[in-house]
């Protein structure tokens, strides 16, 4: 977030005593706020599916884990040390590769000797590890060199800051960034388990595992909230214990004073930390499995091999767990969606408002009317619907800031004044435009929360349709609105890897910015939901393309490729499904120019049933799209339709699809290259069993992203943003 980095910035010019009495007048605010959920939150100890429990059948797991930030804290090291082994104890200890301490290698070497653990902990300690991706990737490399010369493979982030699909990056096998909860931390967004989980890497096998700490921070509890004792350290162990989960503590060696140490506000007795581990030995003895971090790694990790379905499913999910729970935060909200589109056309808005209903929020939504038949305002589905009469057009450039401005002034005013009359909770925002979310402003000022969902990035999407040059005059007005309304929003949604990453590029920050996928609907696209389920005819070679018919969807480069191959496979048949547009007058005209007319086939814009029925029929699917500055970073939805209904499908070789597939999981062609994408056809035509097989590796990808999970994970992320 904007204030993270502001204060990251200025923090070393603040002095110490300053930032912490800042630190404890919010900390004040937040206690109160967060009353109910911190430190103990009891839906958190819910066991993931298909756990299968502690070595020995212990009760609980206990891991210690110490962030060493500064020399005071390295020259504390062996005596902590000694303090756990007399205690019968062993601990990790998380060295700063490059902040203002060197850690001598003999003290790696004595840790490890006697059974402790060493970890990477950031790499200079500032708060800036994760403010670009690019600068991200440059640290990393820095990262595995500490890691391979100290030969450990743990991390953990300064000042528990994460980005956990960065750190694919990073030759780990576990990480510790992240919490249970914890609404004092600049990420306040725990992961509501008190449970380790995987972290899968996408498009390939491997992962890792996180490990978030479930007990408060020594430095939250005795140097923020000045607690003079360890009774909330002590029933958060318990009822972590009660529910079977994982007890990760992180003590910091700088904060602590032992015996002789002058007493200071910036160190607290270390007896404290005593009590916790009596505590442990005196009430638990024979019942809790005490391992370092990189033994529950390797536990987790194996019980990740053995329990690894063939579609990749993870141990358990994040979201899994706490969805359930989520309808007990989101449950009689109000909450107002904004779409300029038509509902219920549109898949991403539908199903994400009927995911909110099902938590039980009261849910409204704002959109545009396409049909004089439709009602201006109407109940349905368990919605309320209200249109705005006027008809999307898609024409000149005029037209579209026209009816933008017009839709977002009216968007305004109705929430303005509805809000005098009952409070929302949320406002949920689909672009286009980016800047629809300012029509919330406010239901924020009274309090609402503010989800941003950025189907598309606006400049290249413009830069596509327009042609404009990327210094264009317009195009820099649209990602700086693409900056102020992502810095507006609570929660920005976006749907692939290649949009997260262009827009926490250049208008940040990353830990605001989430992925929910768009996948298909099971219900409609599945081969089980067709009793009669139709195959290709075997006389003719059935090529299919569907979705809207524009210059960049590259329809003219998949005609070619018909031309090419008219003699190779002259049963060979091109479908085309989608709204009839200017552009299909000039693929039809190609087509009599190349002479394949009679082998490319119009069918106009079909319903979803009918054109998962007409999938079932086809023996290929094609995602032609030209390379441009949209296209390059797109990941079509398309491609998972044809893959739910186990059929191959070829499509570009660009950046946004190749964020989740490879060579060995879908076929690729190079944009713009008729030549190549007839190969491929030919491949195809040619190969029937070979492509068989590449759609079961594709339906493994597509697996991975069922809407079921996407959706648990949507509302999870909504629940956190009010229990934060």
């Amino acid at each position: 977030m904007l204030s993270n980095r502001l204060y990251y910035n200025f923090k070393p010019y603040l002095p110490w005593h300053l930032r912490m009495v800042m630190r404890r007048m919010l900390a004040w605010r937040q206690r109160l706020v967060c009353k109910d959920t911190w430190p103990i939150n009891e839906s958190l100890g819910q066991t993931p599916e298909g756990w299968p429990g502690w070595p020995d059948g212990k009760k609980f797991a206990l891991v210690l884990t110490h962030d060493v930030e500064g020399s005071s804290g390295l020259a504390k090291c062996r005596q902590l040390m000694q303090l756990e082994k007399g205690l019968g104890f062993r601990s990790a200890f998380n060295f700063v590769p490059e902040g203002d301490y060197e850690t001598p290698p003999g003290l790696r070497h004595d840790l490890v000797n006697d059974g402790f653990v060493v970890g990477v902990h950031d790499l200079k300690h500032d708060g800036k590890l994760y403010w670009t991706r690019e600068k991200f990737s440059e640290n990393a490399r820095q990262i595995n060199r500490y890691l391979k010369a100290w030969n450990t493979h743990g991390f953990r982030s300064g000042f528990m800051l994460h980005e956990l699909d960065w750190l694919h990056e990073l030759n780990i096998r576990y990480d510790s960034s992240t919490f249970d909860t914890d609404p004092f931390e600049p990420q306040p967004y725990g992961k509501q388990t008190v449970f380790p989980f995987w972290v899968p890497k996408p498009q390939h096998d491997g992962g890792y595992v996180e490990l978030p700490y479930t007990l408060p921070q020594d430095s939250t509890l005795f140097l923020l909230l000045r607690e003079q004792s360890s009774e909330i350290w002590l029933r958060k162990l318990d009822l972590i214990a009660k529910h079977g989960g994982m007890a990760l503590v992180n003590v910091h060696p700088d904060y602590l004073r032992f015996p002789g140490e002058p007493k200071s506000s910036r160190t607290f007795p270390v007896e404290r930390y005593v009590e916790l581990l009596n505590h442990v030995r005196d009430n638990y003895a024979g019942n809790y499995w005490h391992a370092t971090p990189d033994r529950m790694a390797d536990y987790c990790a194996g019980i990740q091999k053995k329990q690894v379905k063939p579609n990749g499913a993870i141990v358990h999910s994040v979201s899994r767990a706490t969805s359930a729970k989520a309808g007990s935060v989101l449950k009689g909200k109000k909450a107002v969606i904004l779409l300029f589109s038509v509902y219920p056309n549109d898949a991403r808005p539908r199903r994400e408002a009927q995911a909110l209903v099902r938590q039980g929020m009261e849910v409204e939504i704002i959109c545009l009317r396409e049909h004089d038949s439709e009602a201006i305002s109407e109940i349905t589905n368990g919605l309320k619907v209200t249109r705005v009469p006027f008809n999307h057009k898609r024409s000149s450039q005029a037209r579209y800031y026209f009816e933008y401005g017009a839709f977002i002034l009216i968007c305004a005013a109705k929430l303005a004044w509805r809000s005098l009359r009952k409070r929302y909770d949320l406002v949920h925002v689909h672009n286009m435009p980016d800047v629809l979310v300012f029509s919330a402003i406010v239901p924020k000022l009274l309090g609402a929360k503010v989800v941003l969902d950025l189907h598309d990035p606006m400049p290249e999407l413009y830069t596509t349709i327009f042609g404009f040059p990327p210094n264009h005059w317009f195009v820099k007005l649209l990602k700086f609105s693409e900056r102020r309304s992502i810095a507006f929003a609570d929660l920005v949604l976006t749907p692939n890897i290649a949009f997260k990453n262009l827009f926490a590029a250049r208008s940040g920050p990353p830990d605001k910015i989430h992925i929910i996928m768009n996948s298909p609907e099971r219900e409609i696209f599945s081969p089980r939901q067709y009793a009669h389920n139709p195959s290709p005819a075997e006389s003719v070679f059935r090529v299919m393309f569907h979705g809207t018919l524009f210059d960049r969807h590259g329809l003219d480069t998949a005609v070619k490729a018909v031309a090419h191959l008219r003699q190779r496979i002259p049963n060979l048949q091109l479908d085309i499904y989608g709204k009839r547009t200017k552009y299909v007058e000039r693929i039809e005209q190609l087509a009599i120019e190349l002479g394949v007319k009679d082998m490319v086939h119009l069918h106009g814009k079909k319903s979803h049933r009918e054109i998962a029925e007409a999938i079932l029929t086809t023996n290929l699917g094609v995602i032609p799209n030209k390379r441009t500055p949209f296209t390059e970073v797109n990941m079509p939805t398309r491609i998972f339709e044809y893959l739910s209904m186990s059929k191959p499908v070829i499509a570009p070789s660009t950046i946004g699809i190749r964020d989740y597939f490879n060579g060995d999981n879908l076929l690729f062609f190079e944009p713009d290259d008729s030549v190549n994408l007839a190969e491929q056809i030919a491949w195809v035509h040619d190969h029937p069993n070979e492509s068989s097989d590449f759609v079961k590796r594709g339906r493994n990808i597509y697996k991975n992203h069922l809407w079921i999970k996407e959706r648990r994970r949507f509302v999870t992320l909504v629940a956190d943003l009010f229990r934060a």
